[in-house]
């Protein structure tokens, strides 16, 4: 009763997760039947783990699932370690107005959609009159195909997500710089320690169960591969290097009307992630770090 303000802050919160979450769950029922949408849950017949057997064996799954890690890794090696460096180096601007302009133009394309953006990168990259290929051709260059060539288009969504999403990550690193006690940086300062050395052995590790916490929730979302932004810039040319289990369950679960065999992906997907949250967090605690709980 002392904090009912504080839990009825809570529940809009609750009610989202709770709503958009936990209710639809129920639908992971039919991954274990042959789903028939006109019969329903409860008429449709019961094949166990049938669906995961057809998934396991289906080559094309094993290419998708290969093509969701490595995305993902590299998506998590470029987020992870590019945030914390512009943070850190935001951080020592001295010019107030120049480090508020700075961190706006960092911030900005995290708040524009996918759809948006994406349609900025296809105009840019456009192999006829986009501005990059404008630039190759001024130099004697051929023009390239950069989401059309499965050479390119890793390269293409790791570094427009790194550009979209930068920013979030510095704003996260930036407010727990703040929060480093500054009597820490003076006795570095007479300890002999430059801005490398403050960095180091301050900053960093005052910071270290943030990044311990980001990690831990990036390895959980190691499959989750970026479902809009690939769905928006990928095509038929480049399934091989570009279909992830998420664009692979639409075109199998939404077109292809094999609801079972997608919603077995979606819960195998969802599996894996739960795993490796689970141990990731165990190893973290076994270190002698704070994990999530």
């Amino acid at each position: 009763m002392r904090d009912k303000y504080l839990y009825l802050l809570l529940l809009p919160g609750l009610l989202l997760i709770l709503l958009f979450r936990y209710v639809p769950m129920y639908g992971v029922v039919i991954s274990f039947q042959d789903y028939n949408m006109y019969k329903g849950i409860g008429g449709s017949e019961w094949v166990g783990l049938y669906q995961f057997e057809r998934l396991f064996r289906s080559p094309d799954f094993t290419e998708v699932l290969t093509n969701t890690i490595v995305i993902s890794l590299y998506k998590l090696a470029a987020s992870f370690s590019l945030p914390i460096i512009l943070s850190l180096l935001l951080n020592e601007l001295k010019s107030i107005v120049f480090k508020r302009f700075a961190q706006s133009i960092i911030y900005l394309p995290h708040f524009i959609s996918w759809v948006i953006f994406s349609g900025i990168i296809i105009t840019f990259l456009n192999p006829v009159d986009g501005m990059v290929n404008v630039i190759i051709r001024h130099f004697g260059g051929a023009p390239i195909d950069f989401l059309g060539d499965v050479r390119y288009f890793r390269s293409v969504i790791v570094l427009s997500d790194v550009y979209k999403e930068v920013g979030w990550g510095t704003i996260i690193y930036l407010a727990a710089i703040a929060g480093v006690n500054a009597d820490l940086y003076e006795a570095a300062r007479i300890d002999g320690a430059n801005k490398l050395r403050q960095m180091w052995h301050v900053t960093l590790p005052a910071i270290r169960p943030v990044i311990i916490i980001l990690v831990i929730l990036s390895l959980a979302n190691i499959l989750e591969a970026g479902f809009q932004q690939i769905f928006l810039l990928y095509n038929a040319l480049v399934y091989d290097v570009a279909d992830i289990i998420d664009t692979y369950v639409y075109r199998v679960g939404i077109q292809g009307a094999d609801y079972s065999y997608a919603t077995a992906a979606g819960l195998f997907k969802s599996a894996v992630a739960m795993v490796l949250i689970l141990t990731v967090n165990k190893i973290v605690k076994l270190t002698g770090q704070d994990g999530l709980w």
